[in-house]
Order: C-alpha cells, then structure tokens, then sequence
C-alpha cells in the first residue's frame, strides 16, 4: 500500500492499462499457438493413419524384410513425401508380444518397447503423444492390430499371426520447432507492440489528465487563500471533466460567497459590539460620574441632589430602553415571538390617526396630512391580523424618525390603505431624503445617517429604532419599505398581509 500511495495516478492508469493489454496479448497468443499446434498435430495424425493402415495390412513375409537395416528405405519412401513428419519408426509385434524392428531411422523411441499386444488392442488405433525418455522430443504414436486379411487382397500369402500388432510413431520436432517460432514471433512483436503503447499511452494519458492538473492547481491555489480562482473549462460541458469543473465551478462560488458572508458577519459583529459597548458605556459613565460626585460631597444642597437623582433616573431609563431593545431583536433574530405579542384583527387606520397625532404634537407646525396610499386619495380601510402594541411602537419609530431627521415644520404625509392585495401605512416626508448607501444601510443596528453617537435630543437614539421596525413587521409577515432620493424626501411603508 505505501508503494502505491508513492505511485502517480498517471503511472497507475497506465500501468492497469499495460498489465490489462500484456494479459490480453498473453492470452490471444496463447490461444493462437495452441490453435496452430493442434492443427500441425492433426495433420501429423493424417499423414500417420494411411500408413499405418498399409503396415497393418501388410504380410509378415513381407513386413520380416524390412527389419534388415536397408528395410528402413521402404519407411522412408513412404514417408518421404509427407511434411511435418520428422523421423519415423514403424515395429510389429509377432504373437508372443515381442516387438520387432521394422524400419525408420536408428534408435528407436523408448516407447515402442513399452507396448505389447494387449496395450495395441486397448488403444484401438487412436493417436496418443508421449516424451521420449530423455524429456528433449515428442512423438505421436499410432498402434493397429494386424489386418485379418493381407493387403491387397487376392494375393497368396499367409494369414497374420494371431495377436499380432503395429505401430507406428513420428517425431514431432517439426510441429515443435514450427510452433517455437511462432510463439517467439508472438513473444518478440508483443514487446514491441508493449513497448510503442507505453510510450504512446504516456503521453495520451498525460494529456487526458490535463483538466485534473488544472483541477489540481486550481485548488492549491484556493487553498492558498485565492478564493477568485476557478477551474478552466475546457472540456465539452457533456463529459465527465466537463461536468466535474462545472460542479466545482459552481461548489467554489458558494464557498466564495460563505466566506465573503462570514467576514461581513465578524465586521458586523465587530461593529456591533463597538455599538454596544460604546451605548451602553455613555450612560454608565454619566450614572457612575453623578455617583461619585455624590459620594465626595460635591453637591451643596437639596436642590444639586434632586438635579443630580433625575440624571440618574434619566440614564438609567436610557440604558434600561437600550438594553429591551437588544433583548427584542435577538429574540426576533432567533425566531421567537416579541414578549406578550398577541396578533388580533385590527385596522392600520386607528394606527395612522394615531401618528397623525403624534407628529401634531412633537412638533406642532408641521403639516400633517392623512390621506390614502396614494397622496390626493381618501383614507381607506388596511384590515390586518398583527399586535397592536407592537405595531404602535413600530409606527412611534417611523413618526420619531421622521420628526429626528427633517427640519422643524416639514410637511409629512401619512396614508393608509391597501395595494395588490397587502394593508399598507405610509409615513412620507418631504425632507432631505437619502443617498443610496445610506438607504442600504438605513436598517442596520447602531447606524445613524449622521454617523455621531451622541443623542441628539431630536430622537436619534441609539440607531437601533428603524432595524426594531423592521423585525418586527417581519415577525407579522410583512416588511418596511424605503422610497428615497436625495432632496426629494423619504417613505417609509409598513406592508402587512390583509386580515
């Protein structure tokens, strides 16, 4: 395992792919071979049988001179003609069983001492194959029983012995030698075909595996921390890389943006903790600066001390707000309902009298105008299912918004009514209006369009009114819409569902 582990999947392809061509090269040259020797054997068996059959047939007066040395003469002109056929050895066997020499080339094979009359007639004139004795050649051996009748036939001679037999081998050095060049033939030209394959299946198999490499940069560069970076697609969107890029492409663009979302989170979160601490630092401080003034005897009468406990009172009341609004919006933020919040069908009408009123008395020379969705248009009925404590302090946001942020006497419209099938209440002024990164970020906590953080007795607050307007809609279904543009004044849209 560690050696494959060292092993490239390049060299290991390649590798799988030669070991799988040597096999099946290996194996066809097998079958070839095989296929060819049983052939050569089979034509060998051809040759052999009609000349056994003319022994067989053969008298013994006949057949006795061909024992002589010079008898080997007739068995070579028999076999003179045939191919494949090396040397041949022809014997009898008389009635006793002895085998007797009957012709072929000296030194007979060691198994043609080994047969007798029963073996003859047990073969039956079947071609076997045996080893000589010394393990270097093959023979094929044929053994028939003497004819019952002479060949030819008609002639007067005597009747063979009875039990007597023939047989008949030929060396198979021929087919042997014929069959060893052919496997060396197969041996030398599927190295070299091994050879030309590996060095060209090299380089095909780097080629192939060239989107892989870029594949592979690719992320070596992401994990350097290059989160732009994405993987050519070079290959048709049908194939398999193709496809494979196109997922990773598209895995690498999420990953992009969850990291591009986590850093904006820790920023904000950032911010938000730099907010927090610094609202809720300022009335600490005033609390513990009366406190210790208090404690040193710095105040000189009743009426210092009374001063001194009402700004007390006040920063307490300002840190206690500060800290039910942080408490409203993380409750918000994880799904929960607003403390006491019980949604009852309502009219967003009785709301806008409401703010109609309020805005009269913050600021008496405004005008105030309560009209319908659309200015010019009566007030009309936005029935709708929500809390109405809650929604009141929604639309106490918008009006202390509005009265914060624009000019003393600015007119501001209120409208109500109902659009597209959703109850809407409207809070328009005619004041400065918004730049459009500031109407991006007009919902975000701790974020005031004048960037200080000190109250600025007009309402500015903490910042955190508008992002509390809008959870809480959210948290009845609806929304908070903005409709803004430098100098052209600013609406604000509370949008719910209809009842």
């Amino acid at each position: 395992m560690r050696v494959t582990g060292r092993i490239s999947l390049r060299g290991r392809l390649l590798a799988i792919a030669m070991a799988l061509l040597a096999t099946g090269l290996a194996i066809s040259s097998g079958v070839v071979v095989g296929m060819l020797r049983s052939h050569l054997v089979g034509r060998v068996d051809q040759q052999l049988r009609p000349l056994s059959l003319v022994l067989a047939r053969v008298s013994a007066d006949r057949l006795r001179p061909m024992i002589l040395p010079e008898g080997s003469q007739a068995i070579q002109a028999l076999t003179g003609g045939l191919d494949l056929v090396g040397d041949v050895y022809a014997a009898y066997l008389d009635a006793r069983g002895a085998v007797r020499r009957v012709g072929g080339s000296a030194g007979s094979p060691p198994v043609l001492s080994g047969l007798d009359k029963a073996s003859v007639a047990r073969l039956g004139g079947e071609p076997f194959e045996v080893e000589s004795a010394d393990g270097r050649s093959s023979w094929r051996v044929i053994a028939l029983p003497r004819a019952a009748r002479p060949f030819p036939a008609g002639e007067d001679t005597p009747p063979p012995e009875p039990g007597s037999g023939v047989v008949i081998a030929a060396s198979l050095d021929g087919v042997t030698s014929t069959v060893g060049r052919l496997a060396a033939v197969c041996a030398l030209t599927g190295l070299g075909l091994l050879a030309m394959l590996t060095a060209g299946g090299w380089y095909a198999v780097r080629a192939g595996l060239a989107p892989l490499r870029r594949i592979e940069e690719t992320a070596a560069a992401i994990a350097q921390g290059d989160l732009t970076r994405r993987v050519p697609e070079t290959m048709p969107p049908g194939s398999e890389v193709g496809r494979l890029s196109a997922a990773l492409n598209g895995m690498l663009v999420q990953i992009e943006e969850a990291f591009a979302d986590r850093e904006e989170s820790q920023a904000r979160m950032r911010r938000f903790v730099a907010d927090v601490s610094h609202e809720l630092r300022t009335p600490l401080f005033g609390i513990k600066g009366f406190s210790d003034l208090y404690r040193m005897g710095g105040l000189s009468g009743p009426d210092d001390v009374d001063m001194t406990m009402a700004r007390i009172q006040s920063e307490a009341a300002r840190l206690a707000r500060l800290v039910e609004d942080l408490l409203l919006l993380a409750r918000l933020d994880e799904g929960e309902a607003a403390p006491a919040m019980e949604p009852a069908p309502m009219d967003l009408r009785s709301l806008a009298a409401d703010a109609r009123h309020d805005l009269r008395a913050l600021d008496p020379a405004r005008e105030i105008r309560l009209t319908g969705v659309v200015a010019g248009t009566p007030p009309a009925g936005a029935p709708v299912l929500g809390d109405e404590a809650r929604l009141r302090q929604v639309v106490a946001n918008l009006v202390g918004n509005a009265v914060a942020h624009t000019p003393e006497g600015t007119p501001v419209r209120v409208g109500v009514g109902t659009r597209d099938g959703e109850a809407l209440l409207v809070i328009e002024d005619e004041g400065p209006g918004l730049d459009e990164t500031q109407a991006a970020r007009v919902f975000d906590r701790f974020y005031r369009v004048d960037g200080s953080r000190t109250r600025d007795g007009g309402g500015g607050g903490a910042g955190l009114g508008l992002s509390i307007a809008q959870s809480i809609t959210r948290a009845h279904g609806g929304r908070v819409e903005l409709r803004t543009a430098p100098g052209r004044g600013a609406a604000f849209a509370i949008v719910l569902p209809l009842a």
